[in-house]
């Protein structure tokens, strides 16, 4: 979200889930679609199916890269080498799409220059991927009218994440794939609300709507529409604010996670954890972070409160209750209302709708959207500015949102890890198809645990040769952090020196072994590039 913001003005995917089918040029980096976002993937394999060309830039081989025209295999943390020197290509093949660039963008000579240092040579040395396979995707990417580019987590969790996302809008604003259907800048969101959360302003420096609270006009404006005094200074980030548990923050308020299978660097949290003065939890079921709870209140599920969520496309979407919550559950804004109103705030919402009116109605992008509109019209992407507005299926059509496009010179920033002598793997995570993050609710369906019921680390057979170790054993897996116990699964799929593991697991907790470092502008952990050696059990 920072990135695009920084770029383009809009945090989001600019086309829609439907346009993909009918892409003509798929570059996938940093998603495993299939098992994170199944429902998408099926339409990048009908685009596919349709003729299609598909190129996945991952370090590990994955389902889409079976029926992928080519599998770019980087290694860990050089995704600014192989996106610099694609656009040196697409420059020096004169593929740059001038008109656009003049009319809708600024900072092309700087960039330029910056990227005539990113050879595809170069490039081969220090990510492993072919110079030849770099040049042809940027040809390909460049020269294709209807041409997307699709990722996640696997470009953002880096330190370095926001120069990635930076790196990737060049290529979008460079060739002109933006402002019409199947094409554009699209990262796909890692939750089904992560969206709506962005939008209302659940972060440290926006206000809804993407509204920045440091800056005077909005934090004046939203002074004056809520009746209340409250700081122009940005909070801080998650990762901020997890280094300062039990020191400088005293008090914590955990709604719907398991920070302690979730978050890096677990076990220093949990120093912090067992020194906080108090800590509220809510959620739907008791989790690992229970253990550290003073106060537990119990929320409700999806399909026992009203509301709206808003998806990975932009596009708004009513929930309905359809049950009533068992026991004391309850609904998560009944219950932050009463803990408000026990503060002396004096709220009065009666419902879900009442609160959505008063969101959207000082953030201009979603000025035209109600709980009536959509109760009555279906799903609405925003932009949508008055009631009038039937919403926009993809951004940038008339302009682009910020004003102009910025191209933006990003220097390649090693990992704060590199492996050496103590610890020669590199070790990334991420999800599986059969459980969902914390796995707080998967891990509860018997047939999905059945499906995956323990931990496992994948690594290069001759890895795991070099250290006697057979498919299946039992292995420790050490970082500079701490270590875990899990399962081996010797497989080509990752590439030699480096290895992966699913974070879902509490008996095995990835994030025991991994790096806190946070991205400069986000603070996002570097999830995808941690040191580590691997010995039998």
């Amino acid at each position: 979200m920072a990135g695009l913001v920084t770029t383009m003005g809009a945090g989001a995917m600019t086309n829609s889930i439907g346009e993909i089918r009918d892409v003509d040029f798929l570059f996938v980096i940093g998603s495993n679609t299939t098992e994170a976002h199944p429902i998408i993937a099926m339409e990048m394999k009908r685009a596919v199916r349709k003729g299609a060309r598909l190129v996945v830039a991952d370090p590990r081989g994955i389902w889409l890269t079976e029926i992928a025209e080519r599998h770019l295999q980087l290694r860990p943390g050089t995704d600014v080498w192989l996106l610099n020197a694609m656009a040196n290509v697409i420059i020096k093949e004169g593929l740059v799409n001038e008109k656009f660039v003049e009319e809708n963008t600024e900072g092309f000579e700087i960039f330029s220059k910056k990227v005539e240092e990113y050879s595809p040579e170069e490039a081969e040395k220090i990510t492993g991927i072919p110079s030849s396979d770099i040049i042809k995707t940027a040809i390909e990417y460049a020269s294709t009218k209807k041409a997307g580019i699709y990722y996640t987590l696997g470009i953002t969790e880096h330190s370095h994440g926001t120069d990635n996302v930076y790196a990737l809008s060049n290529l979008v604003l460079m060739t002109g794939h933006l402002g019409y259907a199947s094409t554009g800048m699209n990262p796909l969101r890692g939750q089904n609300n992560v969206q709506g959360a962005n939008d209302a302003g659940a972060t440290p420096i926006f206000l809804p709507g993407y509204q920045r609270v440091d800056d005077p006009q909005i934090h004046s404006k939203y002074q004056d529409s809520w009746g209340v005094k409250f700081p122009s200074d940005p909070g801080l980030n998650l990762n901020e604010m997890m280094k300062k548990v039990g020191g400088s923050v005293h008090g914590l308020f955990v709604m719907g996670e398991d920070i302690v299978l979730s978050e890096p660097n677990v076990c220093e949290l949990e120093e912090g954890l067992n020194n906080i003065d108090f800590l509220v939890l809510q959620d739907i079921f008791l989790n690992g972070t229970s253990r550290f709870a003073d106060v537990i209140f119990p929320g409700a599920t999806f399909a026992e409160k009203e509301g709206v969520f808003t998806n990975s496309e932009r596009r708004v979407q009513r929930v309905r209750k359809a049950i009533d919550p068992p026991g004391e559950c309850r609904a998560d804004w009944e219950i932050l209302i009463d803990l408000a109103n026990s503060c002396g705030a004096n709220w009065s919402y009666s419902n879900t709708s009442e609160i959505y009116d008063e969101m959207v109605k000082d953030a201009p992008k979603f000025a035209g959207l109600s709980h009536e509109r959509l109760e009555n019209e279906g799903g609405l992407h925003w932009p949508c500015t008055d009631s009038s507005d039937p919403g926009t299926q993809y951004l940038h059509k008339e302009g682009i949102m910020r004003g102009k496009g910025k191209l933006m010179p990003v220097d390649y920033r090693p990992s704060v890890e590199s492996e050496d002598s103590d610890y020669p793997l590199i070790l990334s995570t991420g999800r599986t198809l059969y459980h969902y993050n914390a796995a707080t609710q998967t891990r509860r369906s018997k047939g999905l645990d059945a499906k995956q019921p323990e931990a496992f680390l994948q690594i290069h057979p001759k890895d795991a040769g070099k250290r006697n170790i057979n498919d299946g054993d039992s292995v420790k897996v050490s970082s500079r952090r701490g270590e875990i116990i899990c399962r081996a699964s010797l497989t080509r799929e990752v590439r030699k020196g480096c290895a992966w593991m699913p974070f879902h697991f509490m008996e095995a907790r990835a994030n025991v072994l991994t790096v806190d470092e946070g991205d400069a502008v986000t603070g996002t952990a570097e999830y995808k590039v941690c040191a580590i050696e691997v010995s039998k059990n």
